[in-house]
């Protein structure tokens, strides 16, 4: 991808002067495919142990029933999710933070083939569980709070990027007519 702006190099550890041609592959970029590729195995490995114990018409079965349960679970949060929105447009208001966003992701989960991707589906399902990881996803990914006000009080607010970098504070001012 070219952006226009050079691509940074890294002096190399044997040869201090002299630059690195390729740039340093960041941790993430790493190790997310590895732990993709060990969780797939894990998957495979889980889903063989239980069509040995019992046969390969009750792995078909819990896969199904997966993939039906994960699509009514979508479904039902994706309407709940537009009902809220509707009200609150209608009120004026912010829309509520509900857990719809994680019932969706449960429903996601308990879609795609696998044991453990159910099981986190169905976790992801229960009420204690989705307050506490939407509480540690809220810390971690450090998402302010919305204020409270008008949905329109939300658009308010708006920042410029220029290309040095620096923000540039700005308020959207409507012509209403």
């Amino acid at each position: 991808m070219t952006t226009g702006a050079p691509t940074p190099v890294h002096p190399t550890p044997d040869r201090p002067g002299r630059p690195q041609q390729q740039p340093r592959r960041s941790r993430l970029r790493t190790f997310v495919p590895l732990g993709l590729a060990g969780w797939l195995v894990l998957e495979i490995w889980l889903l063989t142990l239980v069509a040995g114990a019992s046969s390969g018409l009750v792995v078909f079965l819990l896969l199904l029933a997966g993939v039906v349960l994960g699509a009514v679970v979508i479904k039902r949060a994706g309407r709940r999710a537009f009902r809220n929105l509707n009200e609150a447009l209608q009120r004026g208001t912010a829309p509520s933070r509900g857990g719809n966003g994680l019932m969706m992701l449960g429903g996601l989960l308990l879609m795609i083939p696998g044991l453990l991707s159910d099981a986190a589906g169905l976790l992801l399902l229960l009420p204690p569980v989705q307050k506490a990881v939407g509480a540690f996803a809220e810390r971690r990914l450090r998402v302010a709070a919305a204020t409270p006000g008008t949905l329109g009080d939300a658009f308010q607010q708006a920042r410029i990027h220029r290309p040095d970098g620096k923000v540039v504070q700005g308020e959207v001012v409507r012509d209403e007519r």
